[in-house]
């Protein structure tokens, strides 16, 4: 029977500390849910380690495990404690291995979830990583894209930096890129906001207006296949990023790059401006359908 994203991480995760005698950290791994079922039901003795409330604290376990060989999986529940967790990752983890020739590979699971959590928990937040050198950064949303990634770290020795979101759990299918000739806007997608885009397309090829998609599951180093660069010079209007992040950061960096490489205007679409609250009227949601769909009609409504 196919598998969800759900079911494959946590097959992932059973392997992993099964047969490559691997470690996994975090908070309340044990817990009722096992972190969205996405980790087995396995116990220290296995590989799963609990650590500490001390979020700053936990990036330290994890790094120490990496030097000593053990290719630790980093969970952190909720991609905004970043901010707490990311201080040893990104300042010894992602630099030992350029300058003291050790390389130190994490896995860090970092997860989004948005909606009534506040203005530290929620959404995407790999621009935090974004910036450091020595990460490698990606954002599967389908089983294919995440048993690659999990491979691909498995046979490297760099930090990889995943960023999933518990929307994208139960999601079974993979995502195809949609490519037309001369369209009239490209999207790029990333994370969960690839799944509002493909809503969006539906919608707006009915209103006979040509969009081609492309689905970015690598961020840093930033993988884009170059006939969507050739799509884009062909472009009317040029392309939009769409991102579940704040748009002052990797969204408006890779229109930068895209915009070098095409000669295209590119424009960009995330998180709103300001801090989410606990409760509906208060959220800082992604961009949805409706969002997308308005933003693309009022680039075109100004350039005609």
């Amino acid at each position: 029977m196919e598998k969800n994203v759900r079911e494959t991480i946590k097959e992932i995760i059973r392997r992993h500390l099964k047969l490559k005698q691997g470690k996994v950290f975090g908070q309340c791994l044990t817990a009722v849910g096992w972190v969205g079922g996405t980790l087995p039901e396995m116990y220290e003795k296995d590989g799963m380690v609990e650590v500490s409330m001390a979020d700053v604290a936990g990036g330290g376990f994890a790094v120490g495990a990496a030097l000593m060989n053990s290719r630790p999986i980093y969970v952190i529940r909720y991609q905004g404690f970043n901010w707490y967790n990311a201080p040893m990752i990104v300042n010894y983890a992602c630099k030992s291995k350029e300058i003291w020739k050790k390389p130190c590979p994490v896995f860090v699971r970092s997860i989004a979830m948005e909606g009534g959590i506040g203005p530290v928990a929620g959404s995407s937040h790999h621009s935090l990583y974004y910036r450091m050198p020595g990460v490698k950064i990606c954002s599967p949303m389908t089983p294919k894209e995440y048993k690659s990634i999990y491979k691909k770290f498995m046979r490297e020795d760099d930090v990889f930096y995943v960023s999933e979101h518990r929307g994208s759990y139960n999601n079974k299918k993979e995502l195809k890129n949609v490519l037309v000739k001369k369209p009239d806007i490209v999207l790029f997608a990333i994370s969960i906001t690839r799944f509002e885009a493909i809503k969006a397309l539906n919608i707006l090829i009915k209103q006979n207006i040509k969009i081609s998609l492309h689905h970015i599951l690598w961020i840093k180093p930033l993988k884009i296949e170059s006939k969507f660069i050739k799509n884009l010079k062909e472009s009317k209007y040029g392309g939009l990023i769409l991102d579940d992040d704040y748009e002052n950061g990797i969204a408006k960096s890779i229109a930068n790059e895209l915009n070098i490489k095409s000669g295209k205007p590119i424009y960009t679409l995330g998180l709103k401006e300001k801090s989410a609250g606990f409760y509906p009227t208060k959220d800082n949601l992604p961009p949805n359908k409706n969002e997308i769909i308005k933003k693309i009609n009022k680039i075109i409504n100004e350039k005609k």
